[in-house]
């Protein structure tokens, strides 16, 4: 699949969203994400709650979908994606989409920032798949898409929900 690049007018490289045939934007219960309210785990948060995001300041919850599933995921080691990125331990869907803005943008995918699949940056040392795991996920889903902040990464949110 093509990805789309985004147009900037400031000329630098353009940002880039590598799609994923499939997409699960959803987080692992114990993720801890930054609301209004203070940093909360992703489970505690419910329609109402207000979400810091990186591309609107805040947005409201419409829907938190919870689920257990089984899931193809993926370890991210705390400090390996920059300083104190994530700051701790994470396990993610292999498919949840995370916003690249450091040297791998550019090197890896030719922008100066770019919305992957998070199994698009296994290097099998920092970053690993750990094959499929069963899991609780909470999707947070918003009237429009966004990145949120999450255990010290900018990953997207689920699918927006029509107004």
């Amino acid at each position: 699949m093509e990805p789309k690049t985004v147009r900037r007018d400031d000329g630098a490289l353009p940002a880039r969203h590598i799609e994923s045939d499939q997409a699960l934007n959803a987080l692992v219960a114990g993720t801890v994400v930054l609301t209004l309210e203070g940093a909360l785990p992703v489970e505690f948060i419910n329609p109402g709650d207000r979400v810091i995001t990186r591309d609107s300041g805040m947005a409201v919850v419409r829907q938190v979908r919870r689920r257990f599933r089984a899931m193809r995921a993926v370890s991210i080691r705390a400090g390996s994606l920059g300083n104190a990125r994530p700051d701790q331990d994470v396990t993610l869907s292999a498919s949840q989409e995370i916003l690249v803005r450091d040297w791998r943008a550019p090197m890896l995918f030719g922008a100066s920032q770019a919305l992957v699949p998070v199994e698009r940056l296994v290097d099998g040392e920092f970053i690993r798949l750990l094959g499929v795991i069963d899991v609780e996920t909470v999707e947070l889903v918003f009237g429009a898409a966004h990145i949120l902040y999450a255990d010290g990464l900018e990953l997207a949110s689920a699918a927006a929900v029509p107004a």
